[in-house]
């Protein structure tokens, strides 16, 4: 199924201040909105995903799945600032008729939201009755269920957090860095900052895995050898694969955008914002996950009113969200077919 594009009439303002003209989204749906309007499953996505859910979400969301067009009416949009059909870097800024690069605005997980708000109302959708995501898809999430309260009514977060750590933030920064030290950062062409974006990827990718998983699937079976290690070929094959598909302006403001997230901002706190929400929410976290520890995710299960909570191991980490698609079935069907506010949900007793 290819990208649909939804363009906005007029000016769309920045939480900065700032507008952009000519607002485009690309998004996939799936399924069909039932005569009720009750079936919206709205899937946020993370950093350099896209809106075509079925394709890197397999295992949850898809034909024969927990989330399935049979049942559901499945929306996924492009975030703000991302390469796959949403305005970005790489669009042409209509002031001047070329490319912004590093001239785009500065924004922010509201704006995105702010963004997906005029898609959701453009396709009809009063409510929202199922809102995911896990790591920046979760904060988007997390935003928009404070931002409308009363439209969302089921609220699934993963992997996520109120508020950007500073051990977030300085991972982020230091792939800014990569970027900033690849000369062709600042050429003003869409290959510009390429080889950054390659070793900004290696960094980012021990974030969201960890010791265990480089130990095991990177384990070297010759003791002899004294170079050319797995270990060293995965982190370049990895980084060649994120260049292939992605480009270094939109993860430079996509990983700014991450920073700023911070649910209390102008709100009087987080335990005031967070206070706000309306929907029957499911908190769930990973506890090898070393990128948003789990005291993050026990964090919104203790100030979000209508909350329940469960924790999982997981071999891949962070990536755990991504891949561990039986453990979040499992989760997620318990959440959505029992009332478990306020109770922590224990994967034994529902497997």
């Amino acid at each position: 199924m290819s990208t649909q594009i939804y363009k906005h009439q007029g000016n769309f303002e920045l939480e900065s201040g700032a507008t952009l003209d000519g607002l485009e989204i690309g998004y996939h749906t799936y399924g069909r909105l039932n005569a009720a309007k009750d079936n919206v499953v709205w899937i946020c996505h993370a950093l350099t995903a896209n809106s075509d859910v079925f394709d890197w979400w397999k295992g949850i969301v898809g034909e024969g799945y927990f989330f399935n067009p049979d049942e559901h009416f499945i929306v996924c949009a492009n975030v703000l600032g991302s390469a796959y059909g949403t305005t970005n870097p790489l669009s042409i800024n209509l002031a001047t008729g070329q490319p912004y690069y590093l001239d785009f605005p500065a924004y922010t997980t509201r704006d995105m939201v702010s963004a997906h708000q005029l898609l959701a109302n453009a396709l009809g959708l009063k409510d929202i009755f199922i809102l995911i995501g896990g790591s920046l898809g979760g904060q988007q999430a997390l935003e928009w269920s404070i931002m409308e309260p009363a439209r969302i009514k089921q609220l699934i977060l993963i992997a996520s957090n109120a508020k950007h750590s500073p051990w977030g933030i300085a991972f982020n920064e230091s792939q800014r860095l990569a970027l900033l030290a690849d000369s062709t950062f600042n050429n003003g062409t869409p290959e510009g900052g390429s080889a950054g974006l390659k070793a900004a990827r290696s960094m980012a990718l021990l974030s969201y895995r960890g010791y265990k998983a480089y130990n095991i699937k990177q384990h070297e079976d010759d003791d002899n050898i004294t170079d050319n290690y797995r270990a060293s070929t995965y982190q370049s094959y990895q980084g060649d694969k994120l260049v292939n598909r992605f480009n270094a302006y939109s993860y430079w403001y996509l990983t700014k955008v991450m920073d700023s997230h911070h649910a209390g901002r102008n709100r009087g706190g987080l335990e005031k914002a967070l206070s706000t929400i309306q929907a029957q929410t499911l908190v769930i976290g990973i506890k090898s996950d070393i990128l948003f520890p789990i005291e993050e995710q026990q964090y919104l299960f203790q100030h979000i009113p209508k909350a329940a909570y469960s924790e999982f191991d997981s071999f891949y980490a962070h990536d755990g969200f991504l891949i561990e698609t039986e453990t979040l079935t499992k989760i997620i069907s318990s959440f959505l077919k029992t009332d478990v506010r306020g109770k922590i949900i224990e994967l034994q007793k529902i497997a």
